[in-house]
């Protein structure tokens, strides 16, 4: 297996934020700007891609991810389903409600598909119950397609779009389903299941079809192959890295959030870089992210 490192350059922390949670980072690619949230502190940030122009905005609750839809908007979860968000205004508009009858769960990590749909799951707010599920937006319903989670993560795709890759992060486990022209999932198999320090969280693909995951406590992110075995790491500053995506002209840069949540102050002393965005560049590119169809 490859070492630390070898896959990709250094760390180096674009914006020190101090999220206490940061997910959901989003290479928008029209604008040429990076997106992420903080989940905890119910805040939404965006900068350049050299962490230049930064701003952030207040959330009305726990936002979990960003994206950008076709039509040029922004649409994002709350703790009740999602929404429109109005970047010029800073409003949040209801789009579909989702789960508000489950008021313990909330919504964590997304990822739009080639087709133009979000993949996106729930999960307890507690990290106690099972309650959390994988949904499939289509642009006017949400299906839900998996269920039995505690804490969800890392909707991602391979190159071809007929492998999904879902984790349990409390399991350490990420699951590989085939997914079918409609967008229905079967064949449920463990893809990885993460045994060297850590807790699976976010993901994304590369062009090669491999699988880089960040491990929340495990101070680096992972490289699989199509095959699910490790091929390298790139370790960080700080414990809990959350999030990747691929970004720049030649999606070969690719932006990290991190979170501080969880750190004790003696950690947070040793650690304070964490809950900045970090940046490095690598060798393979990755998939360019997709928008988000909306029906009309």
């Amino acid at each position: 297996m490859s070492g630390p490192n070898d896959i990709a350059s250094s760390p180096a922390c674009l914006w020190q934020v101090g999220a206490t949670l940061g997910e959901g980072v989003l290479w928008d690619a029209a604008s040429a700007q990076v997106w992420f949230v903080d989940i905890k502190g119910r805040r939404v940030h965006r900068c350049d891609a050299d962490g230049a122009n930064q701003r952030s905005w207040d959330a009305p609750g726990q936002v979990s991810f960003i994206v950008r839809a076709g039509d040029g908007g922004m649409v994002c979860s709350l703790d009740d389903g999602l929404y429109r968000f109005h970047e010029d205004t800073g409003a949040f508009a209801p789009l579909l409600a989702v789960e508000a009858e489950v008021p313990g769960n909330r919504f964590n990590d997304g990822h739009v598909d080639a087709d133009g749909a979000l993949w996106f799951g729930s999960m307890d707010d507690a990290e106690e119950q099972p309650t959390g599920a994988l949904y499939r937006f289509d642009g006017s319903k949400a299906e839900r397609h998996d269920d039995g989670y505690i804490i969800t993560n890392g909707p991602a795709l391979s190159p071809d779009g007929r492998t999904l890759y879902h984790t349990d992060t409390l399991e350490k486990r990420t699951y590989a389903f085939d997914r079918a022209a409609d967008g229905s999932l079967s064949n449920k198999r463990l893809f990885v299941e993460l045994q060297d320090g850590g807790y699976p969280d976010g993901m994304a693909v590369d062009a090669e079809g491999c699988v880089w995951i960040a491990t929340f406590g495990g101070w680096r992110i992972d490289r699989f192959d199509a095959q699910g075995r490790k091929v390298g790491e790139v370790r960080f500053p700080c414990a809990n890295v959350t999030k990747l995506a691929f970004g720049g002209a030649d999606l070969r840069t690719v932006y990290a959030t991190t979170a501080s949540k969880g750190l004790s102050n003696e950690e947070l002393a040793a650690q304070p870089l964490a809950g900045g965005l970090f940046s490095f560049r690598v060798e393979t590119p990755g998939l360019p992210q997709r928008l988000l169809r909306l029906e009309k």
